[in-house]
């Protein structure tokens, strides 16, 4: 069988905590032993609140931070084992795409600067054909070639993720992880990326990991999604199926904060979250789960199994979560926006 285009298996990162003399005050567990396996061509979403670590594993996934135990695996080999110069190298099939789009551009730099960054770091073209280059990947990305001599902040929001994602793709990726890449946008340009990104994805036979809060924009995008909480997958699974029939609390009370998703059986999350230096015993969700037991404060619920699997002790006794007439209403706004952006473009 062929290997997963991307694999962690059992990854851990912790940042130690001081407080304002420097003695440590623990570490926060931003990442325990998450396995996940992304397949060649597909696109992965990982959700959850903002600080369950969704961000980290990212960042880990490409090895732009190291983690504390745990191997990363990119087409079967495990970038933990290579060498400084060996993990730059293998960096061109790997890129990522920052969530702010004019932070992550060098205001010193031209738009056509920034683009060719990368095609002279790897080696990618001659020198003399760098512009050609640019011009192409500009075009890619539905930006007219005589733009690339302006400067960032004559661009929209949208405009520079436009270039942000012209940039990633320079090197050719096989690999590209989008933190959080549309949700600085606003609804209707963020369809329009959208419709990028899935045109991107479905021509350059690329491998996506979107990183993401927004659930309206998940559902439209991902073949797979994995939802996190403190560190770690609690629900891993099918779209279809995960948005359709979430097998955990957690996942269920996400989608029951989605405007126009619908309740069913599942209740707003009441709360804060808890710490993520001192997590809780067992279930680290039982202490804002409604269904909670014992159990749960007991024993880790294990994510095992495969096809759609929950970390949750009491899954299969839970009520249904969400009517079929409810679970199809979710997302239907920025749906809509996807099909007229789509339609203006083919002229339809």
């Amino acid at each position: 069988m062929t290997a997963p285009m991307l694999e962690l298996r059992d990854v851990a990162r912790a940042f130690p905590v001081r407080d304002a003399l420097g003695r440590s005050k623990g570490a926060v567990r931003a990442v325990d032993g998450v396995s996940l396996s992304v397949p060649r061509g597909s696109v992965l979403a990982i959700v959850g609140e903002s600080g369950c670590g969704k961000s980290t594993l990212g960042r880990l996934a490409l090895r732009l931070i190291e983690p504390d135990s745990g191997s990363i695996l990119f087409e079967g080999e495990d970038l933990r084992s290579l060498s400084a110069a060996a993990l730059r190298a293998r960096r061109r099939d790997m890129q990522l795409i920052f969530q702010d789009p004019f932070a992550s551009l060098d205001p010193r730099m031209t738009v056509e600067q920034a683009v060719a960054e990368p095609l002279r770091l790897h080696g990618i073209v001659p020198r003399a054909k760098e512009r050609d280059r640019v011009a192409e990947l500009l075009s890619r990305v539905g930006l007219r070639p005589e733009l690339a001599r302006r400067w960032p902040h004559e661009f929209s929001g949208g405009q520079r993720q436009r270039i942000a994602i012209a940039r990633a793709l320079a090197s050719g990726p096989k690999l590209i992880v989008g933190d959080e890449p549309v949700s600085a946008l606003d609804v209707s340009v963020q369809a329009q990326v959208i419709n990028l990104l899935q045109d991107l994805i479905r021509e350059l036979g690329l491998t996506f990991v979107l990183i993401s809060h927004d659930l309206g924009v998940v559902r439209h995008i991902a073949d797979r999604v994995a939802v996190m909480y403190l560190g770690r997958i609690v629900e891993e699974g099918p779209a279809a199926e995960v948005f359709g029939n979430p097998k955990h609390p957690y996942t269920r009370a996400l989608l029951a904060a989605v405007p126009g998703q619908g309740r069913g059986a599942a209740a707003l999350l009441e709360g804060d979250v808890p710490s993520p230096i001192n997590p809780p015993s067992g279930c680290r969700f039982r202490t804002r789960c409604p269904h909670a037991e014992a159990i749960c404060a007991e024993q880790v619920p294990p994510l095992a199994d495969h096809g759609h699997r929950a970390a949750c002790h009491l899954q299969h006794q839970l009520p249904p979560a969400i009517a079929r007439h409810e679970r199809d209403a979710g997302g239907e706004r920025l749906k809509r926006l996807q099909a007229f952006f789509s339609d203006q473009r083919t002229g339809e």
